[in-house]
């Protein structure tokens, strides 16, 4: 089994697109450098993010192929694969070529709403068909269940090859539960940008970001500060972006931060439907903060 080292700024990579919706890799290919100069510590590929839901199978595997050749091994990959189907799961993480990825994300069964032992028994069977390691995905605004920590502590300790979990559930209780609790190699990382800070004076080791699209090396540095222990230092930089992080998600996501980054002249303002731009009152305001903060 590979081990990869969770702690530290992921980024779950937003997929620009055109203004004919087709996928604009020479934005991507912008993206990704600028990822890599800002020295983040991975990459999380076809996330939630990335609007993967409204890509078609070949389209996903450009993406991956694309983005395996323009990283070439300079910055450690994750790679989302998850579903609402555990047979649907398994099958596309045997029949995806995993080459050039460190771990799997992989989100708890959506719409269907599982019970905790259909959780453990799903988590169960990704984790035994993973040829890499997994770590789990708890976000229940989206999914519509939430993982107690009871369920992912069992996990943990049944899968030898879980690795970690992005937990975005909000629920400081909760995850303080995991921490406390969790196997010493157990890795709990913060799903929410703006909870960040704290969660890591709590014992976090890090965090999937979409902020970290826009600015990977002012919210990196303040990361890096936290996990050093130099709180003081970093709350002015976790500070900074306190009106950003409501007017990220105030119109969905990845509608915020691809406002951001076409204010900040990176992409064109473009998603797929069902998802839209912003309001233009969210647009006025983020086009605002983004100078503010750039100045």
């Amino acid at each position: 089994m590979n081990s990869f080292n969770l702690r530290g700024l992921g980024v779950a990579l937003i997929t620009p697109f055109k203004s004919d919706k087709s996928i604009d890799f020479d934005a991507l290919d912008t993206l990704i450098e600028r990822l890599i100069e800002a020295k983040t510590d991975y990459i999380v590929v076809l996330g939630t993010t990335g609007e993967t839901p409204a890509l078609f199978p070949e389209e996903k595997k450009e993406i991956r192929e694309f983005i395996k050749k323009k990283t070439a091994g300079r910055i450690p990959l994750i790679i989302g694969i998850g579903g609402n189907s555990t047979m649907g799961v398994v099958k596309e993480l045997e029949e995806t070529d995993l080459s050039g990825f460190s771990a799997v994300l992989s989100v708890v069964p959506f719409y269907n709403k599982p019970s905790q032992e259909g959780i453990f028994q799903h988590y169960k069977a990704v984790a035994d068909a993973s040829p890499l390691p997994v770590v789990l995905y708890n976000v229940p605004g989206r999914t519509g269940v939430n993982m107690t920590a009871a369920t992912t502590l069992r996990i943990a300790e049944a899968c030898p090859n879980v690795i970690g979990i992005k937990e975005a559930s909000g629920n400081f209780s909760q995850i303080q539960e995991i921490i406390k609790n969790k196997k010493k190699d157990f890795v709990v990382i913060s799903g929410d940008d703006s909870i960040t800070y704290p969660l890591i004076a709590l014992g976090a080791e890090g965090v999937i970001s979409v902020i970290g699209n826009a600015y990977p090396k002012e919210f990196g540095e303040m990361v890096r500060l936290c996990l050093e222990d130099k709180y003081e230092e970093a709350l002015p930089k976790h500070l900074q972006f306190t009106e950003l992080f409501n007017l990220l998600f105030v119109d969905g996501n990845p509608a915020g931060v691809k406002c951001t980054l076409n204010a900040m002249g990176l992409i064109e303002n473009e998603l797929r439907l069902p998802l839209v731009p912003t309001r233009v009152s969210t647009n006025e305001e983020i086009h605002k903060i983004t100078a503010k903060i750039t100045e």
